[in-house]
Formats: structure tokens, sequence, C-alpha cells
């Protein structure tokens, strides 16, 4: 199942990309939509990688869809397989009795975000300050499903930063940075051996303190459709 899913998104970026190079100049225009597709690195942080970013970097590739009401905000779904990995081994922390465990799995994410410009995003509309490049900032929710071994499902609370450049009028160039809050503590727990990791230290918390996170870092490519509809030189909201 992985392995198709791979094969669908990178067949998805290749498609945008084929559409973009035949794009003609009279698609030059405001649009309300995006598709594409995204690609990148996923890491863990939790009981066995505690406070390093960007340790273990294994594959993530997705698709993404947004919907832009305005130059400033934008509704944004993903959905996202990608590999996770830890494990104890070079650790200065010790768990009881010299335990020691490591995990490797993978993992679909699918949500939603709210994004917001910190400039107007478009590559029209000089008058109102529009710009080709926006950095944003995104907080959402979704939902965790990790296979491999003991599958666990869980509420995920992702928030992040970007960058989007505006390539052509139809074409989108992005990169992401993202962490997603699981509220699970199963995340690295894959079978028996390692079972230990859900509470290695035995001490009783809430859902809302466990330690599993993961984060992605993804570049990404979007193609705009749907024609915004507007009265001439008159864009509310923006």
């Amino acid at each position: 199942m992985e392995k198709h899913f791979f094969r669908r998104i990178v067949g998805m970026i290749i498609i945008v990309c084929v559409i973009a190079v035949t794009a003609r100049a009279q698609d030059e225009g405001d649009y309300r939509f995006e598709i594409g597709g995204m690609a990148g690195g996923a890491f863990y942080m939790g009981d066995v990688n505690k406070n390093t970013i960007f340790k273990g970097m294994n594959p993530a590739v997705g698709g993404v869809f947004r919907y832009t009401p305005n130059l400033r905000w934008a509704l944004k779904t993903n959905l996202t397989w990608a590999m996770v990995s830890g494990s104890t081994e070079g650790l200065d922390n010790v768990f009881p009795n010299g335990g020691q465990a490591s995990f490797s799995r993978s993992l679909i994410d699918v949500g939603g975000q709210m994004e917001f410009n910190f400039m107007p995003y478009s590559d029209r509309y000089v008058y109102l300050n529009a710009k080709r490049f926006a950095p944003y900032a995104f907080l959402g929710i979704g939902m965790t499903v990790a296979v491999g071994g003991q599958t666990t499902a869980a509420l995920n609370l992702p928030i992040g930063v970007g960058v989007k450049y505006k390539l052509t009028s139809r074409l989108n160039l992005g990169c992401e940075f993202s962490v997603r809050k699981v509220f699970s503590d199963k995340l690295d727990v894959t079978n028996g051996s390692n079972a230990m990791l859900e509470d290695p230290y035995g001490i009783t918390s809430s859902f809302l303190k466990n330690k599993d996170w993961y984060s992605f870092l993804t570049l990404s490519i979007t193609w705009s459709f749907g024609p915004r509809c507007q009265p001439c030189n008159n864009i509310r909201n923006m």
C-alpha cells in the first residue's frame, strides 16, 4: 500500500509540472484554488529523540489543495505519507533498568490548516502592494494514522511557517516547515519489545502532556485554477 501511495503522489507532482510547462500566456489571471504535490523529509521527536531537530530524517511525500478567498488568507488540506524512526543508541539519558529501544514505521497524515500570508500574495494588483513572494504561518488540526506493528490513530495539532513564490500566474512554488503535536503516546510503540516507550519513566500524565511529535520539511509545487470573479479594480477583504 505504501509503495502504491508513493507512486501516486509522485505521478501527481509530474502531472502538475507537465501542465505548468505547457501553460499559455492567456492563462494569466487570479484564481481561487490550488492543487499539487509536495516532497521532503520527516523526523520524530519523543522519548528516543528529546531535543535534536532533523535527526533521523526520512522521506515524506504528499498532496495539497488550497482555497484562497483573498490574497491574505488560505484554507489548505493535505494528505501526506512519511516514515519516522528513532533509537536510544548514543543517547545521554538512561531509561530505567538500562532499557534500550528503537522503532521505525510509516504514517499517514491528513488534515486542514488556515494560512495567513504576511503580505498580499499575487503576481498582479500592484496597487494593493501584492508580491510574488510571501512568507506565511499556519495552524490547523489533523489525524495521524501510524502503521507497522501496532496501528495507532490519533488527532494531531499542526503549526508551522513557510514561503510561497508565484513562478507564473498559475504555478506556485513553496517551502514549508511544520511540527505536529500528536495526542497519543504510542507513535513510537510498534510492538511489545518497545512498549516501554509509551511510559518509560512510569509517570502518569494526561494526553495533553505526551512526548510524541513529528515534523515535516517539504518543498511543494501547485497549480492554480478556478478564475476569481470580481468587479474591475475591486477585490474585497484584502
